[in-house]
Formats: C-alpha cells, sequence, structure tokens
C-alpha cells in the first residue's frame, strides 16, 4: 500500500464537473492498494499518517499532528497510478495495482481506520471515478510511505 501524504491549504474533488468532497487545510492523501496489502498495512499507515508531526507549532517548526487541529480536514482519494512499475520501456504497468474487487473494501476499510484515530469522518472521492482533484500545497510537504518498505532504526 503506497500512500502520497499532502499538507494542503485547500483541496477538492470534482467528477463530472460536480464538487464530491472538499476540504480546507489538512491532508490530501493519495491511495494505491496491491493484492498483497493486508489489514496491517491499513492499520500502519493510519496510524503514521495520523500522528505524523507534519503541522506547525508556535514556533513554526513541524511538531504538530493533523490531531491537535479540530477544524483540520482529511481527503483519502484511490489512485491506482501509485502502483505503476516503470522499470522497462516508456509505458507504465499497473499489473500491481489490484481489481475493484479486492481493493474497494481495503479503500473503505483505510478510511474507516483513519476516520476512528482521528475521532471525524473523512471526505473521500470515488472509488474509479475520472477524478479531478484540486489542492493548494501548503509548505510544501508531501511525504511518500510505502506500507512495504517500512524504515526501522
Amino acid at each position: 500500500m503506497r500512500v502520497v501524504i499532502q499538507r494542503v491549504r485547500s483541496a477538492s474533488v470534482d467528477i463530472e464537473g460536480v464538487r464530491k468532497s472538499e476540504i480546507g487545510d489538512g491532508l490530501l492523501i493519495l491511495l494505491g492498494i496491491e493484492d498483497r496489502d493486508t489489514d496491517e498495512d491499513i492499520d500502519y499507515l493510519c496510524h503514521k499518517i495520523s500522528n505524523m508531526r507534519i503541522f506547525n507549532d508556535e514556533q513554526g517548526v513541524m511538531n504538530r499532528p493533523v490531531t491537535d487541529f479540530p477544524d483540520a480536514g482529511i481527503l483519502v482519494v484511490s489512485q491506482f497510478t501509485l502502483m505503476a512499475s516503470t522499470r522497462k520501456g516508456n509505458r507504465p504497468s499497473y499489473i500491481r495495482a489490484s481489481r475493484p474487487d479486492f481493493a474497494i473494501p481495503m479503500y473503505e476499510k483505510f478510511c474507516e481506520v483513519l476516520s476512528s484515530l482521528i475521532g471525524k469522518s473523512v471526505q473521500t472521492g470515488t472509488f474509479g471515478a475520472d477524478m479531478q482533484v484540486g489542492l493548494v500545497n501548503d509548505g510544501p510537504v508531501t511525504i511518500i510511505m510505502d506500507s512495504h518498505l517500512r524504515e526501522s532504526f
């Protein structure tokens, strides 16, 4: 499971010209799912995201998690292209990306677990839809994580 986490001033998802979701200050999370992902991957990423200190404290130092800000929003968008393999040729392969029958329940569970950890619902896109995602990155702060490449110290 891969995520791209972006601290944003605002983010939104439009589908066929209609606004599906939007947030102000908070996090936009792009989520890619593959067949080897499990509930453990969801728990790992959701705990990391909810506790990641990437918001500024009173001294302007990134030292506070999203949970410190009751008005902060989280928008989670499924993005199978995060699982792209670019090793051969110039055309990315998406063979590692899960099919909807596996990915949709995992996406929904990811959103449920994250919502539970932050104590409020998260906004979402629509799985498999052609979405237009808009954002104003704050910082910019962009962090990429792969649940199968956990760092250990």
